[in-house]
């Protein structure tokens, strides 16, 4: 299996857009980068290799894989993809990385500014859905978190902003399993999207529009009560620091 992660973003709801800011996956928890978290559970988990979707302050940011890669003995395991229109939406960072996603090999998918237990990543591992998504039922109010709609044990809807309530509905971490075929649906779904002139969106639209047009070929594994947290707004990094952190040693891997 291969790892893609979407690391391109600039981060401005979190820092302002000052072109000052270290990029989100540079953040810190412990000594410990987000990305350097992400590449060593990665790394643990028997992925193949990762390739990162860079675009602002890339030189930084492969600097830091580099050396991660040299501390752990995983040498050629982060390859990367330069995305020169990363202020746009996160649906053309996902089209960048489209020769990975119709490369054959079943793809994990993953946001940069997510800090989280390795347990997230074994869930989609080895759930028995080819293609998956995570929910999380505990769900904040708001037009923020991008949710997950259940009924039936099918997932009928996803996004921000939703007409109804469902049966169940749960946050989304960012995460998701592919299975070849979809892998590529979705880089035509983001191609679809970015040549209708909507390029400014987000990749959740694609991954909407492949839901909605293949009923019940995703299904999903339930992360209730396991630490995480995505990291877009400063309130959100304080939680991280002071909440979801000192969970993380305590979580069962």
């Amino acid at each position: 299996m291969q790892a893609i992660m979407l690391a391109a973003g600039v981060g401005s709801r979190l820092f302002g857009d000052t072109d000052t800011q270290p990029p989100k996956c540079l953040l810190e928890f412990d000594g410990k980068t987000l990305l350097r978290r992400h590449i060593e559970i990665l790394y643990n988990m028997g992925i193949e290799g990762l390739t990162l979707v860079l675009g602002y302050r890339k030189d930084e940011i492969l600097a830091e894989a580099d050396q991660v890669q040299r501390d752990i003995g995983a040498n050629d395991f982060v390859h990367h993809v330069i995305n020169p229109d990363y202020r746009l939406g996160t649906v053309v960072s996902m089209h960048t990385a489209k020769s990975v996603l119709i490369g054959g090999s079943d793809v994990l998918m993953m946001d940069a500014d997510v800090l989280y237990t390795q347990t997230l990543i074994k869930r989609l591992l080895e759930s028995p859905h080819p293609n998956c998504l995570l929910v999380d039922r505990e769900l904040d109010p708001g037009d923020e978190p991008v949710k997950v709609c259940i009924e039936n044990e099918t997932i009928v809807n996803f996004g921000k902003l939703l007409p109804r309530n469902y049966e169940t509905m749960g946050e989304w971490p960012g995460f998701m399993k592919l299975s070849p075929r979809i892998a590529s649906r979705m880089v035509e779904a983001c191609a679809a999207i970015i040549d209708a002139g909507r390029p400014e969106q987000p990749c959740e639209d694609a991954i909407y529009d492949v839901l909605m047009a293949e009923p019940g070929v995703f299904g999903f594994e339930d992360v209730t009560g396991e630490p995480w947290i995505e990291i877009d707004f400063p309130e959100d990094l304080e939680r991280a620091k002071v909440v979801i952190l000192p969970k993380l040693g305590k979580a069962v891997a």
